[in-house]
């Protein structure tokens, strides 16, 4: 039976070359079993010590034949240093014993059993060889300890942030997120979506301040998220809930972290109301989300310029939320984003633009899963491949009906 194989890499929901995927696994070939892969393993290893062993080979026959005044042995120390370079421990010891048997044996051909220089070789492979162990057995376990720290990461990441369904009703979502950090794998950017009474809700912000603090407040907002989404009618409504969510879970953090006070979170709140062809916004200090329509862009921005404070520093009364209402048609596109996207630059300081770049290429085919590929390469291109910022994209689309 086939098995379903995640690809690796970071987080996605969209085959994305320098991402990867998140929600989403792909067909692959059947899972190899435990003596394939034993076999696959000793393959790589005897790979990777194959050089090595024929440099100590080469040396020691080139030794047996030239004459007795060229010594040769001292030459041996170059295969563990190579071994080292590019296996294990292990393996450098192993090629070490052999460039040490290889380097008594051409001692003995030169005549030199009972020379000091004979001694002087052994002693300079051992100690050379000792290091090189240690150098190996160092970088292995911080390989080691390097693979557990990302399995620990994935763990939280499907923990905390749950991987998007690609349809929820009748809507077709994709989802993207990449951190800034090498080793991360969730950080300070959140969404989530919600299938309920009174339509698809999604959630998308981002957390003042990186690290743990900024993982524990990512936490507490998703999970206010999953239970009051189902509870309150109105987006208004809910963005109050969450806000009193988040005060609450401030005020516990002040415990602790007397910085915590400071804490915020700019959230956007969008909701399909089942049929009816628009979608509704509340922003709380996040950046609007873009509508694509027929090859255009355009920042879907309410009449009133200015949003509700972020998350943490806004009011509990729904009164102080505005919400916004925007059509909402079959083959359009919704574009949320996080201010990584934004405020990404260039070498020359100039700032990424989705609308600027001509993004997409190919209006006509564009599905939520190609146009998030499709940005996420491009603004690695503008930034060279580097993020000062995590980046998380959410792209929904109303399908044609049938």
């Amino acid at each position: 039976m086939h098995k379903f194989i995640r690809r690796s890499g970071r987080h996605a929901s969209v085959p994305v070359a320098a991402g990867t995927p998140h929600g989403r696994l792909a067909w692959g070939r059947t899972a190899p079993g435990r003596r394939q892969r034993s076999r696959q393993w000793r393959a790589l290893r005897l790979s990777e010590v194959g050089a090595p062993v024929a440099l100590v080979l080469i040396i020691t026959g080139i030794a047996l034949v030239a004459p007795t005044d060229v010594h040769l042995a001292s030459l041996l120390i170059a295969a563990p240093a190579l071994t080292a370079a590019v296996s294990t421990a292990r393996a450098t010891s192993g090629v070490a014993v052999l460039s040490l048997a290889g380097a008594v044996v051409c001692d003995v051909h030169d005549g030199l059993l009972r020379s000091s220089i004979l001694p002087t070789h052994i002693a300079a492979l051992l100690v050379v060889s000792a290091f090189l162990f240690a150098f190996c057995s160092g970088r292995d376990r911080n390989r080691r300890e390097a693979s557990q720290l990302r399995a620990i990461s994935e763990a939280a990441q499907q923990v905390v942030l749950r991987p998007l369904p690609r349809r929820i009703e009748d809507l077709r979502v994709a989802s993207v997120y990449r951190a800034a950090e090498t080793m991360a794998e969730v950080g300070g950017d959140l969404y989530a979506a919600a299938r309920t009474p009174y339509g698809t809700r999604l959630l998308i912000g981002d957390v003042k301040g990186k690290g743990l603090e900024a993982l524990d407040d990512t936490a507490a907002l998703l999970g206010a998220f999953r239970e009051a989404v189902h509870q309150h009618r109105t987006l208004p409504g809910l963005a109050a809930a969450l806000e009193g969510s988040v005060r609450r879970h401030v005020a516990e953090a002040s415990e602790a972290d007397a910085d915590a006070p400071e804490r915020f979170i700019t959230a956007l709140l969008v909701e399909f109301p089942p049929g009816a062809g628009l979608v509704r916004t509340v922003s709380c200090g996040h950046p609007p989300p873009l509508l694509l329509r027929d090859g255009r862009i355009t920042a879907l921005a309410g009449p009133v310029a200015a949003p509700a404070p972020p998350l943490g520093l806004a009011g509990l009364d729904p009164a102080a939320y505005r919400e916004d209402c925007f059509p909402f048609a079959p083959r359009d596109l919704l574009l949320l984003y996080t201010d990584g996207l934004t405020e990404a630059r260039d070498r020359s300081g100039a700032f990424y633009s989705v609308a600027d770049r001509g993004i997409p290429r190919n209006a006509a085919a564009c599905d939520p899963e190609s146009l998030l590929e499709e940005v996420l390469a491009d603004l690695l291109r503008h930034t060279g491949g580097r993020l000062n910022d995590d980046v998380a994209l959410v792209a929904v689309q109303c399908p044609p009906a049938a």
